[in-house]
């Protein structure tokens, strides 16, 4: 096959396929209408974020038989419209999972020690000991809405800890700690999402989710940004509701997750910012030397088990 990467991913994907004697083409400087132009030649197609897989493209792309997402959604390409037309459409979930569970932790364990603020507070020469007096993980109860690869990593890495899970996710039958969305309502500490963008979960965490809770509550999202409302976040944590937020995702993203939009310039994000309440990063959780190299491996095991020789 022919095999065009239009982003970036580990050379062990590029270098594999070519072992096989695939045809392995970048496309990394061209643009989207560039590409629609010659994407008719390949049979395949590898992608981050850089831009939309919709129709269009894919019409353009007559010879296509697969579409390689190198990330966990797919929420950047019509895989309705792709499958209608015998596409394969992969991601790579189960090579980031563990990635994710790590800095979803890592950030939680940073919010309830206050690491960040002692961490700056000691480098501009102040020693304050009662004023970053932590919180203890261990008795929390942990809702983790969103079941699949992430979900049950974060789970994972949790025990040890001494928490309660509480696991939801609509669309899966049998899984362990499962639990009703109404007792985690009842119940939840701390909830942490790990769910695909869709239309169902855009700004799923917005005014009515939020004071559903019976408790106040800590919210993680390593998902996408999307799927939390920022205005309705703040306000619930200037008012207490959310004692505190870890967001590796954010709600003004470009499309591509390489940075912030110019929209993203708001008071309610500067209030983020600002915040000592909260933990941000730029959309790094599945993002290690390991998942990188992990995630190359998984999308090719998919690829030529669909496309063997």
């Amino acid at each position: 096959m022919k095999i065009l990467f239009i982003d970036t991913v580990h050379s062990f994907l590029k270098q594999e396929l070519e072992e096989q004697h695939h045809i392995c083409n970048t496309a990394y400087d061209k643009s989207k209408t560039e590409i629609q132009k010659i994407i008719h030649e390949y049979q395949g197609v590898v992608i981050r974020s850089r831009f939309k897989i919709d129709k269009e493209f894919i019409d353009y792309g007559s010879n296509l038989q697969f579409i390689a997402r190198a990330g966990s959604g797919l929420e950047n390409i019509d895989v309705d419209y792709a499958e209608s037309k015998n596409i394969h459409c992969y991601n790579a979930a189960e090579g980031n999972r563990q990635a994710v569970a790590e800095q979803a932790l890592g950030m939680l364990l940073s919010l309830f020690n206050n690491l960040n603020k002692a961490d700056q507070e000691i480098r501009n020469g102040i020693w304050e000991r009662e004023g970053n007096r932590g919180i203890e993980l261990s008795g929390k109860t942990v809702a983790i809405i969103g079941y699949g690869n992430n979900g049950s990593a974060f789970a994972e890495v949790l025990k040890g800890f001494d928490v309660k899970i509480l696991a939801y996710d609509k669309y899966l039958k049998d899984y362990s700690h499962k639990s009703s969305i109404e007792t985690i309502y009842k119940e939840a500490d701390i909830v942490s999402l790990h769910i695909p963008l869709t239309d169902e979960t855009t700004y799923l965490v917005g005014d009515d989710f939020i004071n559903n809770f019976t408790k106040c509550f800590y919210l993680i999202n390593t998902a996408r940004g999307k799927c939390v409302n920022t205005k309705h976040l703040v306000a619930a944590i200037e008012y207490g509701k959310i004692k505190g937020a870890c967001l590796d995702v954010l709600e003004y993203e470009k499309t591509s997750f390489e940075n912030l939009s110019k929209e993203g310039l708001t008071t309610d994000m500067q209030y983020l910012v600002d915040s000592s309440k909260t933990i941000l990063s730029p959309h790094v959780s599945g993002w290690t030397l390991e998942s990188n190299v992990k995630i190359a491996k998984v999308l090719l095991q998919k690829i030529t088990s669909d496309f063997q020789q």
